[in-house]
């Protein structure tokens, strides 16, 4: 007699794998000497942070004059940098809270890089509305405060401002949403570990035990700090949608912009976070954590953003035709067909072309298109954010004050040296902490019970199919 048996998915983690196995390999990047290759991408994005800390004091010193900015396009690189560095950032919220909420096993192989990517990206993000400000050591006014002239109030109804409290309220639940996961990790390097690295990782694990009351809390925490952080996911490129869609520019005001721009972010973040787990994967030989399983996972997620990208951009084209209104029918017909037509079509062959291949399996499951069209994603969501910005500005209402937009060297070094800024703070996490999360890795394991990981899965599962 058979019994009816639902179908074993492809295992988590890759081979029959003990809990002290799980250990030595995740800990083993942090506790070997560095490989010639990080030490080498660890020099080249330090010379992206002398870049980027040499054309921001060029900017500060001598001005934004320095930028080819202008009386009709005084947004460009700047923003342009800033959305996108957000957006970015968008996903490690998504992966940690949200998929953690609806107990998605598949997220333990990329949450804590994910997370990590997030504090990285808002950092990188932050710098250009305040080098954008020219005067930098005036950034104190964003922020509302008392002084010897009673108290100074700044502009409410500005979506700039809201900016301000919205990424700060998500760079701080991000931040603690991040430490509060590395805590049990980094007990298990302080216990590893001996001198001065054992009493660093000790000060930062907290006293960790790994008490049930500790697991307790632990647990209840990070529910709570989801709970919070999952509002943040809408909320905070909604806001940042905001910046765009409450003014009255053509081809700006419009209602599409907020779930438009979440679904943007979701799509360049997750993009970015398989740039960075195929390199791990490889460089750290996790390929037995971060599975084919986790990439296909991430590629579906990367197709559906992709697809309802794509039909926000076929829904603004329709809109301003439907309309009537001249101004916004010449702002998309300028998008296409103007000076910038190559950014606009660069933008549709990235974002809304190319993620079709997704809809194939083997190409889903397939390393190089994945990695390839993880990069390739990003430059088209970047291409999104300068046609939105550029070539909305370029043309405005009088003819006579129309310009084309070139970037300078000193915006072009920032932007780079934001590159090598990102990745050298993440190649120093890399190396000080657990890339995936072994406390949540070996959770998994012991959910789903030791029959069911690597090798025994499929052993498990053959001698299902010889039941039936």
């Amino acid at each position: 007699m058979s019994a009816v048996v639902s179908p074993i998915r492809e295992p988590l983690i890759n081979g029959s794998k003990s809990y002290h196995d799980i250990t030595e390999d995740i800990c083993a990047p942090t506790e070997g000497a560095p490989s010639p290759t990080w030490v080498l991408c660890l020099a080249i994005s330090f010379l992206g942070v002398a870049l980027f800390g040499f054309c921001v004091f060029w900017t500060v010193y001598f001005g934004i004059g320095t930028w080819n900015l202008n009386r009709t396009i005084n947004w460009s690189w700047d923003i342009t940098n800033f959305v996108w560095w957000i957006g970015i950032g968008h996903a490690g919220t998504l992966i940690s809270a949200i998929l953690l909420l609806f107990r998605q096993k598949w997220r333990t192989g990329v949450n804590r890089a994910a997370e990590a990517m997030t504090i990285f990206a808002v950092i990188c993000a932050g710098q250009f509305p305040l080098i954008h400000m020219g005067r930098i050591w005036l950034a104190f006014f964003i922020f509302p405060y008392p002084n010897t002239r009673g108290p100074l109030w700044v502009n409410f109804n500005s979506p700039l401002l809201w900016d301000v409290f919205a990424i700060s309220t998500y760079f701080t639940i991000s931040l603690l949403f991040w430490y509060t996961g590395l805590v049990p990790d980094l007990a298990t390097l302080r216990d590893r570990s001996k001198g001065l690295r054992r009493k660093i990782y000790g000060f930062f694990s907290m006293g960790w035990t790994g008490s049930a009351k500790h697991w307790s809390r632990f647990e209840s925490l990070s529910l709570i700090l989801a709970g919070l952080a999952t509002p943040l996911v809408l909320s905070v490129h909604t806001i940042v949608s905001f910046d765009f869609a409450t003014s009255v520019i053509p081809g700006w005001h419009t209602t599409i912009f907020p779930p438009y721009f979440v679904a943007g972010a979701i799509f360049s973040g997750f993009a970015m976070v398989l740039t960075l787990m195929l390199i791990i994967r490889k460089v750290y030989n996790l390929q037995d954590y971060i599975t084919i399983a986790h990439i296909e996972s991430m590629n579906k997620v990367i197709l559906l953003t992709g697809s309802i990208v794509g039909t926000a951009y076929l829904t603004e084209l329709f809109i301003s035709w439907y309309s009537g209104y001249i101004y916004e029918q010449f702002a998309f017909f300028n998008r296409a067909l103007g000076p910038y037509w190559w950014s606009y079509f660069g933008m549709m062959a990235c974002n809304v072309l190319s993620p079709q291949i997704f809809w194939f399996k083997k190409y889903r499951r397939n390393i190089f298109i994945t990695f390839f069209m993880s990069i390739f994603i990003n430059i088209g969501m970047w291409f999104e954010r300068f046609v939105i910005i550029a070539t909305t500005l370029a043309r405005d209402y009088i003819p006579s004050s129309w310009s084309y937009y070139v970037p300078s060297w000193v915006e072009i070094g920032i932007f780079i040296g934001s590159l090598g800024l990102f990745f050298f703070l993440f190649l120093i996490f890399s190396r000080v902490a657990p890339v995936i999360a072994i406390a949540e890795v070996k959770s998994i394991l012991k959910s789903s019970g030791d029959q069911y990981s690597g090798k025994n899965a499929v052993a498990h599962h053959h001698e299902e199919e010889g039941a039936h």
